[in-house]
């Protein structure tokens, strides 16, 4: 079955580049993004694992863990490492698991229960392990995203998501293209009286589209 909003996540015990981990004791209580990749030394994972780096002071300041995963082992992971802190200009604090036998991608829903690593594989073999997770503190699934091979992700977005999430999360909604300090929807299940005893004063829109400042 798909792994789906509001899930809690799998937990599983693997090993990283960092080190072995369990994985809900490992998010512990914060929030956490798991993001997937179908091989090591790869051009775009390499820019998108340099792109998680650059906002490492950014995913602490929102209580924030990342970790990767790819299907390659924790030694190959380690010397990557060299080539994404000089592609992306930052120090790979990170860790990444080594799910060399697919235990994490399968659990995760991205690759099929019978999907196997052929010898001589190409990362067409894993191309589904293109995703990123974001969990709660609760463990549960928040938001999930999947992309093909030639895309590379925007962690700018995945950073907005995130904010979105965490901004909800105190009973409020996101509107389209939303950032930090933008006003925010009220929930339409809330009575025009609820609302204003909650929020104070706030702009209608439509009958259904109540705007407000967002919660501190």
């Amino acid at each position: 079955m798909a792994l789906r909003i509001n899930d809690t996540v799998p937990n599983f015990t693997a090993e990283t580049d960092q080190g072995p981990i369990t994985f809900h004791d490992w998010i512990g209580d914060s929030w956490a993004i798991l993001f997937s990749h179908p091989k090591d030394f790869t051009p775009v994972c390499t820019t998108e694992f340099g792109a998680v780096a650059q906002l490492a002071d950014e995913w602490a300041k929102r209580g924030t863990k990342v970790i990767g995963v790819s299907v390659d082992s924790a030694d190959d992971h380690r010397k990557w490492k060299g080539d994404i802190e000089k592609v992306g200009g930052a120090a790979a604090g990170f860790p990444i698991i080594a799910d060399t036998g697919l235990e994490v991608s399968k659990a995760f829903d991205m690759l099929p229960a019978e999907a196997y690593l052929p010898d001589g594989r190409t990362p067409n073999d894993s191309a589904t392990v293109r995703s990123v997770f974001i969990i709660g503190p609760d463990k549960q699934l928040k938001l999930s995203m999947t992309y093909p091979m030639t895309v590379g992700r925007n962690f700018a977005e995945v950073l907005r998501a995130l904010d979105g999430l965490q901004t909800a999360a105190k009973g409020v909604a996101t509107p389209a293209n939303w950032q930090v300090g933008q006003d925010v929807i009220i929930p339409a299940s809330l009575s025009d009286d609820d609302a204003r005893a909650k929020f104070g004063e706030f702009e209608t829109v439509l009958p259904y589209l109540r705007k407000t400042k967002a919660p501190a």
